[in-house]
């Protein structure tokens, strides 16, 4: 969901996925990658659109690597369940599933009507996989972010138990946009602790965090950043427990931590003013950042930005950078192509590779774009870039074209755009090859062109590189912008969307 003020199936269904089955298809796309189709939409409810999969986010340790996406689009917002798809040897073969115990759509004994953004975790202290949600109440005049829950896997996330709660909504209140992650660093003080973010719309998108120490079973009570106002918050944990989170306040990109396991968070710092240039094509998108850590405790932080751009003319992807969460690098203009070209770059999914770091770490990063900025529903062309880094940032690889073009209409509609995701993700596997997760649409099976009147019929799902993608040596260099501005982020916007 998403408010900007200016801006009767059991889901243990675990169908086995391997590279020889018809799930895993083989989808040729430009440059000769290969694409596996990880998972499908398999719910049927009249209510939402079908076959629609969207906005997954993953997360790897050792081989294993796990995604979780909403699958059955809802037009006003979630959808039917969450699909999980779990790869235990790097991407080589991938099981699929729906999480049990949340939706009436699974189960009409569940208590939720619908399900949004996932985000995965996991807990090394505890062997615990974990999928982050935002249950949905249909209510009196539209819908309401009833709670965060947490979904756990104890196997290696190919069977998930019914969700522990993190937080309810009060009477007046309306959570959103969670996120999770964890201590995974044995010396850390905190090690095993496991930080749930989100913010609440019904109170002008305050921030909040929540503490497990017992692998996600239980959870603190939510503290808030000391009042500040955002969505959007990605937390990554530094190896000496440090938490630093990252978040969208509608006009700048804000941080704030904590030193002390999640005991206290401190006040927001300001990372950079945000520039953005509105997408073609009723494409629904927006500034939310992307954030991840290399293996000495660099935090990187990824969004959609315009201002190296000639009158904010269309987006690029910029990124800063912190060693402690307090003081931030002038933002940096990724060179997926030069500032004098026609190309729109947004939706980025980051990811480092956790036994690099510094000047060495190995940078992945897929992201949509248009070929075209200035283009209409009819005319964009809608695709899926990759570029890498192996010295932290400093210089850049060609891009490669992974999937597409994709027309708009093929895509699920919502009452805030065409969507493919609010976000995606990209994770590097422990051979240092990076699995970008994101949704491609192919044109609807029957009903015509466009999903929202062709649904059961819609053909988006959710693919990844079949076999991963490698970091490279690139020779363009980032684009330095200007020095960040100093004071704390705004405290008091009021977001008037959520992003459900």
């Amino acid at each position: 969901m998403f408010y900007l003020n200016g801006f009767k199936r059991r889901s243990v269904i675990a169908i086995a996925i391997s590279l020889s089955l018809a799930l895993a298809l083989p989808l040729a796309a430009l440059a000769n990658v290969t694409l596996t189709q990880i998972s499908v939409d398999t719910y049927t409810n009249t209510t939402s659109q079908h076959k629609t999969q969207v906005e997954p986010d993953t997360f790897s340790f050792g081989s294993t690597i796990v995604s979780a996406q909403q699958t059955g689009r809802f037009f006003d917002g979630g959808a039917s369940n969450i699909a999980w798809s779990t790869s235990a040897n790097n991407g080589g073969a991938w099981t699929t599933g729906n999480l049990p115990g949340i939706t009436k759509h699974d189960n009409p004994a569940n208590p939720y009507d619908r399900v949004s953004d996932p985000a995965v975790a996991y807990d090394a202290e505890h062997n615990v996989w974990m999928v982050s949600t935002l249950a949905i109440l249909e209510v009196s005049g539209g819908i309401k972010g009833q709670a965060v829950l947490t979904s756990r896997s104890t196997n290696g996330g190919t069977t998930w138990s019914n969700p522990v709660t993190v937080v309810t909504a009060g009477r007046n209140g309306n959570v959103d946009k969670n996120w999770i992650a964890c201590d995974n660093t044995p010396s850390s003080p905190f090690y095993g602790n496991c930080y749930t973010e989100w913010d609440d719309n019904g109170l002008g998108n305050q921030l909040y965090m929540s503490t497990s120490t017992d692998g996600g079973l239980t959870w603190g009570r939510k503290k808030t950043p000391g009042g500040f106002h955002g969505l959007g918050g990605q937390p990554v944990v530094q190896p000496n427990g440090t938490v630093i989170v990252p978040y969208f306040n509608g006009s700048q990109i804000g941080a704030f931590r904590s030193t002390n396991g999640g005991g206290k968070w401190s006040g927001a710092v300001l990372v950079s003013n945000v520039s953005f240039h509105t997408v073609a094509g009723n494409l629904r998108t927006s500034p939310l950042p992307s954030a991840e850590i290399d293996g000495s405790g660099k935090v990187y932080v990824v969004w959609e930005d315009s201002s190296f751009r000639s009158g904010g003319s269309s987006n690029d992807i910029v990124m800063s950078t912190s060693t402690d969460g307090v003081t931030w690098s002038p933002l940096v203009r990724i060179p997926i192509d030069a500032t004098s070209s026609t190309v729109d770059h947004f939706i980025p999914g980051i990811a480092v590779d956790r036994n690099t770091s510094g000047n060495t770490a190995h940078l992945g990063l897929t992201y949509y774009y248009y070929p075209v900025a200035n283009c209409t529903l009819a005319t964009c062309q809608l695709n899926v870039g990759f570029i890498s880094s192996t010295d932290g940032g400093a210089n850049w690889s060609a891009p490669t074209a992974i999937a597409g073009p994709m027309t708009m209409s093929w895509l699920p509609d919502t009452s805030q755009g065409r969507m493919v995701g609010d976000y995606i993700s990209t994770s590097f596997d422990a051979n240092g090859l990076a699995h970008g997760v994101f949704a491609v649409a192919n044109a609807p099976s029957a009903g015509g062109p466009d999903c929202f009147t062709a649904t059961p019929n819609c053909d988006q799902a959710t693919y990844t590189p079949t076999t991963g993608l490698a970091a490279a040596a690139g020779t363009v260099p980032a684009e330095v912008g200007a020095q960040p501005p100093s004071g704390p982020p705004h405290s008091d916007d009021k977001l008037l969307h959520t992003s459900r």
